[in-house]
């Protein structure tokens, strides 16, 4: 008696508590378990062809969850089938949102959503408004099954001819799915480098990314809304920042690379190098495949994809950094400010001070984050610092790009890029409404003035 009492007694601790977790927290924690439980799932005998030591389990489990790509074995020689199929359920979960399977299962067992799962919602979809966010939820479900299936049987076309039907149709899904969540783990040890100029796989994978990078809001926009002048002001801004940024940095990748032996240079004829060059200058915004050598980039453009990195993809998607949209705030209110206007405004709308206010947290909170792994990894690794540059910025916005130095990792530098990992997937903001306490103002203080600049 004593003893059941004391297990109901613990029990309702521990719903209490977890009935009391806020939106932020039930996220965190949610990406921490599918990490753990990933680790686990991958140390299974059956899972690997070569016995997997912890930390490669752990590290592998946490770039599938957090849809970042980096890794430290070869994904397709180093996991069975079961360890793929696996790696296609981390990477599921981890893209679309657990917070979205768990509120999915929730709505078609009640019918409907209630408070908290709204507020759990609208965390993992990164909104604030009081939209219809079970409408959105069922967008973005219908949409990841469907865009997954077609992009399955397009790449079969490729895959199907070379492989066979089992192993290609098996090879197709796992980069389609790979693709659309922004993982980028690829079954081969290089990537889709033998694919460089080939125009299926490049418009195929690049719709993929670019779909699932984009964001669910807007997605749902577009089919909801036909018309660009009916579209929201979000939508708008991110269609047009997104064409003119992929296209900005397929001409400057071009430019840069053009005559370098070692990527653009040993690629046959113009149409190789045009497909080249728009899948590297969208790719580095969301998801980590290659089809060029990494490693052997320029300088310049290295860190010109570093930048690409941190700006990421669409609010609400698959696809980390600070997000485009949050770069086209900053910028939009830098003009006003030059333009000495109160705010900005942009097709016809002018963009609230509290958004202002967020996105310029969001870019100070991941500089900070940013910047304090990469001071890390250069005390950890002996690699040179714009590789180890690269690879700070590639794990925190969860992007999966690497200049070849993720395997040669010490211990201690791959547990920081598990933490930036983490964090780039949870994302700054709520990781600072995690830690903040906040407090309402009831004291007014007087301005004061401060010199800056």
């Amino acid at each position: 008696m004593r003893w059941a009492l004391m297990r109901e007694t613990l029990l309702q601790r521990i719903k209490t508590h977890v009935l009391e977790l806020t939106p932020p927290q039930a996220l965190a924690l949610s990406y921490i378990g599918l990490c753990l439980v990933g680790s686990l799932l991958l140390k299974l005998p059956a899972a690997a062809q070569i016995p997997i030591t912890w930390p490669q389990a752990i590290f592998t489990a946490v770039s599938a969850s957090t849809v970042t790509g980096l890794v430290v074995v070869d994904t397709g020689t180093h996991f069975t089938l079961l360890g793929h199929w696996i790696l296609l359920f981390l990477m599921q979960c981890g893209g679309l949102g657990l917070m979205t399977f768990g509120i999915l299962i929730i709505h078609l067992m009640k019918g409907q959503l209630g408070l908290k799962h709204r507020a759990a919602l609208r965390e993992s979809f990164n909104q604030s408004g009081q939209g219809d966010l079970r409408r959105l939820m069922l967008w973005a479900v219908g949409f990841t099954l469907i865009t997954e299936a077609l992009g399955t049987a397009l790449l079969a076309l490729q895959w199907v001819p070379e492989l066979g039907w089992g192993q290609g149709l098996f090879y197709s899904f796992f980069h389609a799915l790979s693709a659309f969540n922004n993982a980028g783990f690829a079954l081969r040890a290089d990537s889709l480098m033998p694919y460089a100029g080939n125009p299926l796989v490049n418009s195929v994978i690049s719709y993929l990314f670019i779909s699932g990078g984009i964001g669910f809001i807007v997605v749902a926009d577009i089919l909801g809304q036909p018309g660009f002048k009916n579209y929201s002001l979000h939508t708008k801004l991110m269609l047009i920042g997104t064409l003119a940024i992929n296209l900005v940095a397929m001409v400057i990748i071009l430019v840069l690379e053009y005559g370098n032996p070692a990527t653009l240079g040993a690629l046959p004829g113009w149409d190789a190098k045009l497909w080249a060059s728009w899948f590297h200058g969208a790719v580095p915004r969301s998801c980590g495949f290659n089809t060029l050598d990494t490693g052997a980039l320029l300088p310049s453009t290295t860190f010109f994809i570093i930048g690409l990195m941190f700006i990421g993809g669409g609010s609400g998607s698959t696809a980390g950094g600070i997000k485009l949209s949050t770069f086209i705030v900053v910028l939009l209110a830098t003009w006003a400010f030059l333009r000495k206007q109160e705010r900005p405004v942009v097709f016809g709308r002018s963009i609230p001070l509290d958004i202002i206010r967020k996105s310029l947290a969001i870019i100070v909170i991941s500089l900070l984050c940013v910047t304090t792994g990469i001071f890390l990894l250069t005390i950890t690794e002996s690699a040179p610092f714009l590789d180890v540059a690269f690879e700070g910025v590639s794990a925190a916005a969860t992007v999966g790009l690497s200049r070849g130095i993720t395997a040669d990792l010490s211990l201690p530098g791959q547990a920081i890029i598990m933490v930036l990992m983490v964090i780039g997937r949870i994302g700054p903001l709520t990781i600072a409404f995690l830690l903040a306490t906040w407090r309402g103002e009831s004291i007014q203080y007087p301005p004061g003035q401060v010199s800056i600049g």
